[in-house]
């Protein structure tokens, strides 16, 4: 075998014992095909990371690996850390030993086929390839547009992200030790990794519905994933609240003239539903500005702890 062709797949896992034996045989598949078409090593795994699952999650990865050591690897995380900690913990075990390094979600949605470009595209000198959905007919028309307009929020607010992309990529090692050096805990891979530079492209592929299972990911958790986001990548919304009080503030001097002319001209009078608008506008900037400002402060919080991002309790491979 040539040098410089192990591929590892790290596949994150959070209560996936429904759609593990078939993401299983899928990738089995794959990995066979591309081992023997010369592309990857006979050194490749899939490597499963559990994110501390209640259910059979980890004791499905322990069975794979007993009975098939040279295809299936494990990390067991001393528990839940969330998508993006697990992912990361994988990527960084991965790097010991891999080339190359495809990260996709256990819910087969991610296309396996797209593997073949990502990996032809890393023997043609890229360092990160990116999985980019080429349409998403089979989201609901409220995901599609809210999947959508945070893209083109982010883009507005100058962060370096690619277009529907998420977190199906290929990285090489180096690229993965560049990812290493990133070590904020309030963690969006999808923002980061394009900030680590090298060669890099896309590859297009269409999303499926989810095999089996239920979505991990429901309105809260996305709503808090973006605001994770935009919190993480850009000081924008700070400026735009300090511009909307630079523009309230205006307005309130304008209002306090209007008065004090009226009051000279003996035109006042009472004023109720204006004063209540005033109040009730004012407040509710107010409590929206310290809402975006406090969400700052807790990232700052969080940071200045430098809690480890992840624990790991074991890891299943077979070099």
């Amino acid at each position: 075998m040539n040098e410089n062709k192990t591929l590892y797949i790290v596949v994150p896992c959070y209560k996936e014992e429904a759609v593990l034996p078939e993401t299983s045989k899928r990738l089995r598949e794959k990995m066979r095909a591309l081992m023997a078409s010369g592309k990857i090593s006979d050194k490749s795994r899939v490597m499963f990371v559990n994110d501390g699952s209640k259910d059979q999650t980890w004791p499905i990865i322990e069975r794979l690996h007993e009975q098939e050591p040279e295809m299936f690897s494990g990390v067991n995380l001393s528990r839940n850390r969330g998508h993006q900690n697990a992912l990361l913990a994988g990527l960084l075990t991965a790097v010991n030993y891999a080339d190359m390094i495809i990260s996709m979600d256990a819910d087969l949605q991610d296309d396996v086929n797209a593997v073949d470009a990502m990996v032809d595209a890393y023997h043609e000198g890229y360092e990160i390839v990116y999985g980019v959905r080429s349409k998403r007919d089979t989201d609901t028309f409220f995901k599609r547009f809210t999947a959508e307009g945070f893209y083109k929020i982010m883009k507005a607010l100058g962060v370096d992200i690619v277009f529907n992309h998420a977190d199906y990529r290929l990285m090489s090692r180096r690229a993965v030790e560049g990812l290493a050096q990133f070590t904020e805990v309030n963690l969006f891979l999808r923002g980061i990794v394009p900030q680590i530079g090298y060669k890099w492209t896309t590859v297009s592929y269409e999303r499926a519905e989810r095999f089996a299972g239920e979505s991990k990911y429901p309105l809260k958790k996305m709503i808090a994933f973006a605001a994770d986001g935009i919190t993480s990548f850009s000081v924008k919304p700070i400026r735009l609240v300090f511009a909307a009080g630079v523009v309230v503030f205006l307005v309130s001097l304008v209002m306090l003239l209007y008065a004090l002319i009226s009051k000279l001209m003996g035109h006042t009078s009472a004023g109720w539903t204006s004063l209540m608008g005033s109040i009730w506008l004012i407040g509710g900037i107010q409590l929206l500005s310290l809402g975006i400002v406090g969400e700052y402060i807790g990232k700052i919080y969080n940071e200045t702890k430098r809690r480890p991002r992840f624990i790991i309790e074991s890891v299943l491979n077979k070099e």
